[in-house]
């Protein structure tokens, strides 16, 4: 944060100032105690098992101020702010923030695709702008204006990630947030435990618009059954959509996959351009494609977006050589639909001997997890992959529906990752491909960086 004192926090926030000059200038927020310097303003959250307001009195010691709501008197040098609630505090600053920074800003949504979505369009606008963008997974309660709190007057444009787990927190963020441009890339059953029904998760994505400012506009994923059914009723500023279908007002058309690249024809206001990407999939063409969107609405030429798009590597999924095989590390978290993405990428794979999708459970999908598991097994059956290494509980009602549709697959089930880790170590041979897709829970990550 750049120009903000303690009476611009009083402000902002109405609390009440217990001790300390309310001139203080303060640059940031921090949330761990360990960091605590003479610019900072901490934020003591209640968590589940530790309550921060414990470390108040050091964080106050190393020059910091703080915000309490566990407190009506204090008595230090540094300022002590009383509020009825830290994090409610937190974000009322953050907005107070964002209406200083006289910048546009486009926030993206949506059940998977949300992170590598946010790092394309980054990517398109920083052929023109000095971009700005959420870093890590910071899309929460707590992590999105602890990115706000990042930003600064240099920069020309922000890119925000919002996510959300229960019902309400879209609205939060995007008030939080104010974005000029918002963008929806799917919804589908993550959280579904927690929302119930994925009109419930539409209903939450969509409301990204309640903070979009009154010329805004949406691109939203025009393929997605429930947001082409919904979007139309729901949504009350402009929006187009982007996709592959007839419906969509920017199009790709032609995909074809080679050497780690995905090429395809978008089509939009009549012309057609055609674009590579250095990663594969059709659900990371649909990223590109909101990427283009976006960047022609903040003036970007398609030609730009282009070349800046040719030199986009993902973050989330990793492919790489490795002994000889390939590896296909999207290890970071796992639903129906990224399952059965990254599926779809080892099945397109050229010139493999084997193919070995290596598969763990789907964590937090509710009382219908079992379905959506036999889903995944009905959609690698389908395809060309040959070996099936699973883990996890949830897990073996994909291997029932591979055995059952394909039982040319060959299957074999481990107890831990330990022992799946050393099977795939004496198994994998020169020319194989091989997939690891789970919830982070799961923790194949750690077999990925074993292999």
């Amino acid at each position: 944060m750049e120009n903000i004192t303690i009476q611009d926090v009083l402000a902002a926030t109405g609390g009440t100032l217990l001790c300390g000059n309310k001139d203080k200038v303060i640059t940031h927020f921090c949330i761990d105690s360990r960091e605590a310097d003479e610019t900072s303003l901490f934020v003591p959250i209640i968590g589940e098992r530790v309550d921060a307001h414990k470390f108040m009195a050091s964080c106050l010691d190393a020059g910091a101020a703080s915000f309490t709501q566990e407190h009506d008197a204090y008595e230090h040098t540094q300022p002590v702010i009383a509020v009825k609630d830290t994090i409610k505090a937190m974000q009322d600053l953050a907005i107070f923030y964002r209406n200083k920074m006289n910048l546009p800003i486009v926030a993206v949504t949506g059940s998977v695709g949300k992170t590598t979505t946010r790092e394309m369009i980054t990517c398109v606008l920083k052929g023109k702008f000095k971009a700005f963008e959420t870093s890590g997974n910071q899309n929460s309660q707590i992590g999105v204006p602890l990115t706000i709190d990042k930003m600064s007057f240099d920069d020309e444009i922000a890119v925000l990630e919002l996510g959300m787990s229960e019902r309400g927190q879209i609205t939060t963020l995007t008030n939080i947030a104010q974005p000029n441009v918002a963008v929806v890339t799917n919804v589908g059953v993550a959280h579904i435990e927690q929302l119930k029904t994925r009109e419930n998760i539409c209903q939450e994505k969509l409301d990204i618009q309640k903070g979009l400012k009154e010329d805004g506009v949406l691109f939203i994923n025009g393929d997605n059954d429930m947001l082409s059914k919904y979007a139309p009723e729901l949504v009350t500023h402009p929006y187009r959509f982007y996709g592959f279908g007839e419906n969509c007002d920017f199009r790709a058309t032609d995909m074809t996959e080679a050497d780690g690249q995905a090429s395809f024809l978008c089509h939009f206001d009549g012309r057609s351009y055609p674009v590579t990407i250095n990663t594969l999939g059709k659900h990371n063409v649909l990223n590109a494609l909101a990427a283009i969107a976006v960047g022609n609405h903040f003036g970007v030429p398609v030609e730009t977006a282009v070349k800046q798009l040719m030199q986009f590597k993902g973050q989330r999924q990793s492919i790489r050589e490795s002994n000889g095989y390939t590896v296909i590390d999207d290890t970071y978290n796992a639903s129906p639909d990224s399952m059965k993405a990254s599926l779809s990428i080892l099945d397109t794979m050229k010139g493999k001997n084997h193919k070995v999708a290596v598969l763990a459970d789907m964590l937090e999908l509710g009382e219908n997890s079992p379905l959506y598991h036999k889903e995944v097994g009905t959609y690698l059956a389908g395809t060309s992959i040959t070996y099936l290494f699973a883990v996890g509980d949830l897990i073996d009602h994909t291997i029932e529906e591979v055995k059952e549709k394909n039982p040319s697959v060959i299957v074999r089930k481990f107890d831990d990752n330990e022992s799946l880790t050393a099977a795939l170590q004496k198994f994998l041979q020169p020319g194989d491909a091989v997939l690891l897709k789970g919830s982070n829970g799961m923790k194949l990550k750690e077999v990925a960086a074993a292999l």
